[in-house]
């Protein structure tokens, strides 16, 4: 696990005055097209992370099951998907870019300000999203059993040990971005403590 935390960039997203944000990067071994379709096709993505229904396509809708829904603004195969993500000014970009038979996934989610609480609201999101590339880095690597569930797994002790080390990370990113106070911080870690590793934390 302290192998794939260190796999993972993260950084604030742009700060603009319009949006606020956080950044993830990761490079799996694996080809663009099997990338964009483990996060694209419906049968694979239920494996790694959550089942998802609706009109699948650009224009169309989405809805997961037991978490966010929202518009799909652009399906650029193999390179861009863009939605909205629990409303219409919460927008989640990703973006894949191939660098011989690997590829480079960045993950951007971006809301209004006065919904970020500033930076620290990089700890509300930044875990959750951890744990996103953490499923798809196990699924492309063949670790994720058929049948498995992907929700009981992110609930497992060893998941949510892995979420206090990326609460960690986030913390220090958004305090060497001195965008919010020690108090405001303080207290992002302790929700998204009780929110990503209610078990160990």
């Amino acid at each position: 696990m302290a192998d794939h935390l260190r796999s993972i960039g993260r950084e604030l997203g742009k700060d603009d005055g319009q949006v606020v944000g956080v950044l993830l990067r990761r490079t799996y071994e694996a080809t663009v097209e099997d990338v964009w379709d483990a996060i694209t096709d419906p049968a694979r993505l239920r494996r790694w992370f959550m089942p998802v229904s609706g009109d699948l396509r650009e224009g169309g809708n989405f809805q997961l099951e037991g978490n966010a829904g929202g518009d799909i603004l652009t399906c650029a195969p193999p390179k861009l998907l863009k939605v909205t993500f629990g409303g219409e000014t919460s927008i989640v970009q990703v973006r894949l870019t191939p660098e011989g038979g690997r590829t480079t996934v960045e993950l951007e989610h971006t809301v209004p300000p006065e919904m970020a609480a500033g930076g620290a609201g990089a700890l509300y999101v930044g875990p959750g999203w951890d744990g996103g590339l953490l499923g798809l880095a196990l699924f492309l690597a063949g670790e994720v059993a058929e049948g498995a569930d992907p929700v009981v797994m992110a609930d497992s002790e060893e998941a949510q040990r892995f979420s206090l080390g990326s609460i960690d990370l986030w913390a220090a990113v958004v305090e060497s971005g001195g965008t919010s106070s020690a108090e405001v911080l303080a207290e992002a870690i302790g929700v998204a403590k009780a929110q990503f590793a209610p078990g160990v934390g």
